[in-house]
């Protein structure tokens, strides 16, 4: 068996460690919005499929984050998957020192989504509204699957990645997993 030297096995106590650990897994880059009197936004990577039927998404939020309270107290939530060229909508919504409510939305492309009036993000590689369906807790976060009740796939187009700590570009290469 060959064993990497350079690899340094760490306790999990080390959270820095950890946080960069979970960086090496590459995820998409989302933004998850809710509507109503007082809309919000957050930029997120935690975000995934969980089911096809039902139709079933899942974002994790932290406890002490504003969309924590927005997402319990709305019961619906919007999902924009971001394409290359939305990296300064990613950091727009990742500033915690951004305007709140709808003054955050000013100077970006969106459109209310039709069923919750949540703010979708236009130009994106994909677009869902959900309705919160069931939540779990998830140690400082909670785990909020959404039940999927529109979906817009509106272009092809090349995606935004969170690798390492870094937002990154990719062109993909195409092949597709049989359903």
């Amino acid at each position: 068996m060959n064993v990497d030297q350079s690899t340094q096995t760490r306790p999990v106590a080390d959270l820095k460690a950890l946080r960069r650990a979970f960086g090496t897994f590459a995820t998409g880059v989302t933004v998850v919005t809710t509507g109503g009197a007082i809309p919000h936004a957050m930029t997120a990577n935690s975000f995934t499929s969980v089911s096809l039927d039902p139709p079933l998404v899942l974002v994790c939020v932290d406890r002490g984050a504003m969309m924590h309270q927005c997402l319990t107290t709305t019961g619906y939530f919007g999902v924009s998957v971001l394409a290359a060229h939305q990296e300064p909508e990613a950091m727009h919504f990742a500033n915690r020192w951004r305007p709140l409510g709808a003054a955050q939305f000013e100077n970006i492309d969106w459109a209310p989504g039709e069923e919750t009036g949540a703010p979708l993000l236009t130009g994106t590689l994909a677009s869902f509204e959900c309705e919160v369906w069931r939540t779990y807790d998830g140690g400082d976060h909670t785990i909020f699957i959404g039940k999927i009740l529109t979906l817009a796939l509106p272009t092809d187009r090349d995606c935004l990645l969170f690798f390492k700590g870094k937002v990154r570009q990719m062109s993909p290469d195409w092949s597709e997993v049989p359903l």
